[in-house]
């Protein structure tokens, strides 16, 4: 439930949102999201929460992160930390779940509704805490991908959980052509 008169707030962890997503088997438009939001309230700031690996010459996730910066989301990064295993394996480890608490622990006194757009059960704590201070939170994530991707402890404690993929349509960008048109023009003649 959202009010058009009340400020909103958009805290994105954008891991947990693109394993959602992927999950789902679509990918989020950003503009899209954005907009969307900006429609159900008075959308004050879209936090986009990640890591990077900042020693590889490049970065998957680096022109997201641009095109997000430029287009009204305000950008929380740092450096991911990379580890060997004791399997040999190499990790990759980025949690961003502090600086988000703290963010949205900062701002809840200048606004109505929080939109947490993750499943981690982390969170449950933090978003206890916002609704004590009078802020209605609503979490963005998944019980329709097999495991579901949100925490039953944390859906049970927001005011709202909101269904990823009953945003897909909104939000969703179309699917890309995997193939080129002369390969679908021999597929059809084939058939």
């Amino acid at each position: 439930m959202f009010y058009k008169d009340e400020r909103l707030a958009l805290f994105i962890d954008g891991s947990n949102l693109y394993a959602a997503a992927k999950a789902l088997g679509f990918d989020i438009d950003y503009k899209l999201l954005r907009h969307e939001f900006m429609r159900r309230g008075k959308l004050l700031r879209a936090f986009y929460y990640t890591a990077l690996l900042e020693n590889d010459e490049y970065s998957p996730i680096r022109p997201l992160v641009d095109w997000l910066h430029y287009n009204g989301f305000t950008m929380v990064t740092k450096p991911a930390k990379e580890y060997t295993d004791s399997m040999g394996r190499r990790k990759v480890k980025g949690n961003m779940d502090i600086e988000l608490a703290v963010d949205a622990m900062e701002l809840a006194p200048r606004v109505d509704h929080i939109v947490l757009f993750s499943g981690d059960g982390d969170f449950r704590p933090l978003v206890a805490s916002l609704q004590r201070q009078g802020v209605r939170v609503s979490v963005v994530s998944t019980i329709r991908s097999q495991p579901p991707m949100i925490s039953d402890d944390l859906r049970r404690q927001a005011d709202n959980f909101i269904e990823l993929e009953e945003l897909k349509e909104v939000i969703g960008r179309p699917p890309r052509e995997n193939q080129s048109s002369e390969t679908r023009s021999v597929a059809y003649a084939n058939n």
